[in-house]
């Protein structure tokens, strides 16, 4: 309940680019969060700036990480249960296109856009 109360106190963007974030886990690399920056037409990394700031967030060795389990839990809770499949469909699709070997990404890339598509569940 501490940390929903901590998140449900920062601005609405701050807000959304932590969720955006929990939808990925515990931790992302840097450069990851500036392609989903791109692909999304989102600030990003300012925003998850702003968590580290407060606590939220660790920013190490070039990756966001979730200070604690429960935080990323709580930001991820946040998000009403049909709209996690929705999101995790809309980030595995922005996903999908880098994974066809244009040299733009990698297999991380795949594997990623697949865990998302596999996490919006069969109502996608």
């Amino acid at each position: 309940m501490f940390f929903t109360n901590s998140i449900k106190a920062l601005s609405e963007d701050v807000k959304a680019s932590l969720c955006v974030l929990s939808c990925f886990g515990s931790s992302a690399e840097t450069a990851f969060i500036k392609t989903l920056e791109r692909l999304l037409q989102k600030t990003l990394l300012s925003n998850l700036d702003a968590d580290v700031e407060e606590g939220l967030l660790d920013n190490k060795d070039g990756r966001y990480h979730f200070s604690h389990d429960r935080i990323q839990e709580a930001a991820y809770n946040m998000l009403a249960i049909l709209d996690q499949g929705r999101f995790h469909f809309s980030y595995g699709m922005a996903l999908a296109p880098l994974a066809d070997g244009d040299g733009e990404g990698d297999g991380s890339i795949l594997l990623t856009a697949a865990n998302q598509l596999n996490l919006a569940g069969p109502e996608a």
